[in-house]
């Protein structure tokens, strides 16, 4: 299997005959500056030295090209962006959905249920949706969800309280670092 010379490239980085301005301000492979030039004499240094002319940035008239050799820095690019996914933290929103009119019991397996998530440093989105003639009484969903927020006060942050929207009501807790 070959590959030819500027294809197969997942990023939108312009090379060799790809770049389409007249002049480029061209970078040498250790750094120095070696003025502005035509695409063509850029690209023919390149090739001289047996490496890629890479087009680094472009604002209109002249860009910023680099004689590089193109494989070895999408590798090391690649190999970074790889550290720095690894390095990512993602954050999991886990939601419970209660009832305006919730009982005792059923509030204490939920909160039993959010401390697991606590513990998981997980955030916590607590929805509450109305329907029928729950809606004229939001207020009694209100109390529920500020019942959520005060008794988990100490170990959380209290993101967002309640939704714009009339149907459903909504807390997000986070926890506290």
């Amino acid at each position: 299997m070959f590959f030819i010379k500027g294809t197969n490239k997942s990023d939108n980085t312009r090379i060799n005959d790809e770049i389409r301005a007249k002049e480029v301000r061209l970078i040498g492979e250790n750094g120095e500056q070696l003025g502005i030039m035509s695409v063509l004499d850029a690209i023919n240094l390149a090739n001289s030295k047996n490496l890629d002319l890479v087009e680094m940035s472009y604002n209109g008239t002249t860009s910023v090209a680099k004689i590089m050799d193109y494989g070895k820095y999408r590798y090391e690019k690649l190999k970074k962006d790889k550290e720095n996914k690894k390095k990512q933290k993602n954050t999991v929103i886990k939601e419970i959905r209660v009832k305006p009119h919730i009982d005792k019991h059923d509030m204490d397996t939920k909160i039993n249920q959010i401390e697991k998530f606590l513990e998981k440093d997980y955030k916590i989105k607590i929805s509450l949706r109305l329907s029928g003639r729950e809606k004229l009484h939001s207020d009694s969903a209100v109390k529920v969800l500020d019942e959520f927020a005060n008794f988990f006060e100490e170990k959380v942050i209290v993101e967002k309280k309640y939704g714009k929207e009339q149907v459903q009501k909504f807390v997000m807790l986070s926890p506290k670092k």
